[in-house]
Order: structure tokens, then sequence, then C-alpha cells
């Protein structure tokens, strides 16, 4: 439910899972730079980066109800798919609830978006 209105509820599960997968990411990442294989993820740094990104940019579209919203949750569904696939190649626990993260909220941005 909107915060200070209601124009925005339809996006409601969308921005909660964009805000989740945000901070995921942003967690994911602060344990990926304390692993000692750092040098294997850069990729995957990379990638949780621009997507935590991309989640943050889609709340702050879907909150003044955007003009280009639907859109903007189609490309961070692929965002987050990226991400998910990037995490999914590292083992560690992190990785792996994060990657599950990722995919549930390429899944609402896709509903969104469509």
């Amino acid at each position: 439910m909107g915060i200070v209105t209601k124009t925005n509820d339809a996006y409601q599960n969308c921005i909660d899972a964009c805000g989740r997968c945000a901070r995921a990411c942003y967690e994911c990442l602060d344990a990926c730079i304390n692993e000692p294989d750092i040098q294997k993820r850069t990729n995957c740094i990379k990638m949780l980066t621009e997507c935590a990104g991309m989640c943050q940019m889609s709340v702050a579209d879907m909150s003044q109800n955007g003009r280009f919203a639907k859109p903007h949750c189609s490309l961070c569904a692929t965002v987050c798919d990226a991400c998910a696939q990037e995490c999914e190649m590292f083992k560690d626990d992190h990785c792996t609830l994060c990657a599950r993260v990722c995919r549930t909220c390429a899944g609402e941005c896709r509903t969104m978006g469509a």
C-alpha cells in the first residue's frame, strides 16, 4: 500500500520484491568481497551492483507511477535473471539465497511489465 497515496498500489508486490532484491544483492556483494576466491567473482560482483541499482530505480519509477514503469520492470526482470545466473555459479549460502531472491523479483517484474 502506498505511504501517502494509493495511486501505485497495483505495483506493491513488485515494489516489495525489488526492494528485497536490492537488499539481497548488497548483502551478497558484501559477502562476496570477503570470499577467498574474490578474483573469480568479479563478474558476479559487477552484476550484483547493477542488479541492486536497477531494482532501486524500479522502486523509484513505480513509486512515482512513472510513465515507463512497465518497460522498466521488463528490463529489470532481465537484469535480475542475469544476476541470478551469476550467483548460481557459486555454491555458498549467500549466493544461493541471493539467486533465489533475484529469480522471485524477476518473476514479479515480468508480471508487472506485461
